[in-house]
């Protein structure tokens, strides 16, 4: 039987399996709170196990044979997955969207998940984030270089990259902020809802703050309280594209790396904090991550740095 979902593409799979799919994907969403983007991926990656072992067992899986999964199975998924050229980054996340299917399974006592779990995922290379300076971050966020025609759209970019740079912001969660969230001062601080609904405060420096005021005294729209704070021309939700856009706009104009997007903002906030001894516990609050390990990664950005300085000064370098 056919299924077709916004979120998940076609598949074919017996009619129990596929209202276990359903159950799991609401629990993801509702339950755990994922992030729609993670229920998306998850939700496809396990349509394309099930895609997978329609081929591999000759006809669509049933809760049985699901319950029946062998190593060699999963392995076999493994190895036609990397046969469509997917990379080993995908690989691992495509599995990870099976293994949390197989462990919704077994709290309902409808299959083991030993097979799953016995299988690695295949090693990435875990690549650093590129964070800018900390001059060209300033000039980044600095009303002086906007690029646009109109000042209130380039004071609301203006704002919206103060956001992601002094407050470590996601760009979906600068503009997921209502016009009563605004910070109107310097002892404000933002309520933010990150991945997975994960809820942090996340402190406002006076210069964010500022940013954010000029926006709003020249943003020629007044809607309700409720609205959007950042608005596209036409008074509607600003589109993230519109943002990458503007950013890549002014890259071109300050001679900025092509690794200078709206993210390399959030990556900077982290980074220059951990240099000038920000704890990094209290780094991974702000950022909202889940965990611990997810934060260290700025530390191998802090070290790449101290060695490139060294190399370039010690004199037996």
């Amino acid at each position: 039987m056919p299924r077709k979902t916004p979120e998940a593409p076609l598949v074919i799979a017996r009619p129990d399996v596929l209202k276990t799919v359903e159950r799991w994907r609401r629990h993801l969403a509702h339950e755990r709170r994922l992030a729609a983007k993670t229920v998306e991926a998850y939700s496809r990656d396990v349509d394309q196990f099930l895609a997978f072992l329609t081929g591999h067992l000759g006809a669509p899986p049933r809760l049985a044979d699901l319950a029946a999964l062998r190593v060699a199975d999963i392995r076999a998924f493994l190895a036609a997955r990397r046969n469509t050229g997917v990379g080993s980054r995908t690989i691992a996340r495509g599995i990870a969207g099976v293994r949390s299917f197989i462990r919704f399974l077994e709290r309902d006592g409808t299959a083991e998940g030993a097979a799953v779990r016995a299988v690695r995922p295949p090693r990435q290379k875990r690549t650093l984030p590129r964070p800018l300076s900390p001059e060209a971050a300033s000039r980044a966020v600095s009303l002086d270089t906007a690029l646009d025609e109109e000042p209130w759209v380039a004071a609301r970019n203006t704002a919206i990259f103060a956001l992601l740079y002094g407050c470590g912001l996601r760009i979906s969660e600068a503009l997921s902020l209502r016009r009563s969230e605004a910070p109107r001062n310097a002892s404000d601080a933002l309520r933010i809802t990150g991945k997975g609904g994960k809820e942090r405060l996340v402190p406002v420096l006076p210069a964010v703050a500022a940013a954010v005021a000029t926006y709003l005294q020249l943003c020629p729209y007044s809607p309700g309280p409720d609205s959007p704070l950042f608005l596209g021309v036409r008074g509607e939700r600003l589109n993230p594209r519109i943002v990458q856009r503007a950013m890549a706009k002014l890259r071109s104009a300050l001679g900025l790396p092509d690794t200078a997007t709206p993210h390399a903002l959030r990556h900077s906030f982290a980074t220059h904090l951990l240099a000038n001894g920000g704890d990094l516990r209290g780094i991974q609050e702000l950022l909202g991550h889940a965990s611990l390990s997810t934060t260290q990664i700025y530390t191998g950005v802090d070290t790449e740095r101290l060695m490139a300085a060294y190399n370039a000064a010690h004199p037996r370098a």
